[in-house]
């Protein structure tokens, strides 16, 4: 019989603002991917074969070992896996917030740029990518999750750097994916590592910090930014420029950060289990790449039309996230088009345009999303669909995985 793991404070979710548009995570970036590196910071590389995976190109998943200094070191071992994003983004001027090219920067030269971190931990460095966060497409993020959990073999704790635009998505998908109870951090930032009042560096620094701390472990994966501590399901950006633009809405961070002292308040249901029962059901080593289901998003407004569901079910649309008004209604016409898709075998999840509360029913064919946001549900579907076709048993995943409850 496993022990249980002691009691941790228990965590209650929230959902996410939506934004009024039909959203697929497709690889839109217009940032160009730069030639990946791997890279240890300190001490030597051991001669210890490195763990690959198979990748899109561009894309470097080479996870590199602990040099002989880290093996011997007390301190934990840290692997940056960076993808770009604003946070290694280079500004035409120093004063300049808004002009700039992101996903510019290596992660080694940042890494290499903070004061300090031999007091933290000993860091290594993988440039898995440098692009935009929109950039990366669903095949992308198979792979980033499975590079992840190949390092936590290895590393005593992940950072991932991402852009903030779609980095709600990302962090879900890592904390349903991942498949190790180490911790995971994500971090970003709102402005470019070269302009003057940057949030980057303090945040990349704090993210090795909590890391390094192990106090999320069994956390799943969570985001830090603006020492303020996030859990990934329920996050989400509020703001386009504001450095304060992750909120986790009604129910707020789980910790904060201030200079040495890392402050946990509350924690997921995973972390209350006993050891091995929170892990994700979704263990991406069981399918491939072409196994991830094509799910869409359709958002319900004043006298909406059933074109877009249609049009995804089209286009090959094995599940449909529809952003109702309220508590989830959608127009009849929207509704029309449900039912028609319905019959031919989509799935369908219904959540809130509202950005906070909860959802329930729902009917034949389709899912109470609860209190997940649009753009994260889309995330369990799409990750639910590439597992199994079985209407109950999706229905399940989103009753346990999508609605923590006690």
């Amino acid at each position: 019989m496993m022990k249980p793991k002691s009691k941790r404070p228990l965590a209650v979710w929230s959902t996410a603002a939506f934004t009024a548009f039909v959203i697929s995570l497709s690889p839109l970036g217009t940032y160009a991917a730069h030639a990946a590196t791997v890279t240890e910071v300190k001490g030597t590389v051991s001669t210890a074969a490195p763990v690959q995976t198979s990748a899109a190109p561009g894309r470097n998943t080479t996870v590199p070992p602990l040099s002989e200094v880290s093996k011997q070191s007390t301190k934990p071992n840290v692997l940056v896996v960076a993808t770009g994003g604003t946070l290694a983004g280079q500004s035409t001027d120093a004063t300049s917030f808004q002009s700039y090219r992101a996903g510019t920067l290596k992660i080694e030269d940042m890494v290499g740029e903070l004061p300090n971190t031999d007091k933290i931990a000993d860091i290594s460095t993988l440039q898995f990518g440098n692009s935009g966060s929109s950039a990366y497409t669903m095949a992308d993020l198979y792979d980033l999750s499975q590079t992840v959990d190949h390092a936590l073999e290895v590393y005593d704790s992940v950072v991932v750097t991402t852009g903030t635009d779609t980095m709600e998505e990302i962090a879900y998908f890592l904390d349903l994916t991942v498949q190790s109870d180490k911790p995971v951090v994500i971090t970003g930032s709102m402005r470019p590592w070269t302009v003057i009042g940057s949030d980057a560096q303090a945040n990349l620094y704090n993210a090795i910090k909590l890391a390094g701390s192990g106090r999320t472990e069994s956390f799943g994966t969570v985001l830090m930014l603006n020492d303020t501590i996030h859990l990934a399901r329920g996050v989400t950006k509020t703001n386009d420029y504001r450095t304060d633009t992750f909120e986790t809405p009604m129910l707020g961070a789980v910790g904060y950060i201030d200079d040495e002292n890392i402050r946990i308040y509350r924690a997921p249901l995973r972390a209350m289990k006993a050891e091995g029962e929170g892990k994700p059901v979704f263990d991406l080593s069981k399918i491939t790449k072409e196994d991830l289901a094509k799910v869409e998003i359709a958002i319900s407004y004043q006298e909406a039309g059933g074109g877009a569901i249609r049009g995804f079910v089209a286009d090959g649309a094995k599940g449909i996230v529809t952003s109702g008004t309220g508590a989830g209604g959608i127009s009849r016409e929207m509704s029309a088009a449900r039912k028609e898709a319905i019959e031919k075998g989509v799935v369908f999840v219904t959540t809130t345009r509202t950005g906070s509360g909860s959802v329930y029913g729902g009917g034949e064919g389709i899912i109470s999303g609860d209190n997940l946001s649009p753009q994260q549900a889309r995330v369990l579907l799409l990750l639910s669909l590439s597992f199994t076709d079985d209407f109950n048993t999706i229905k399940g995943w989103f009753a346990t995985y999508g609605t923590p409850e006690v």
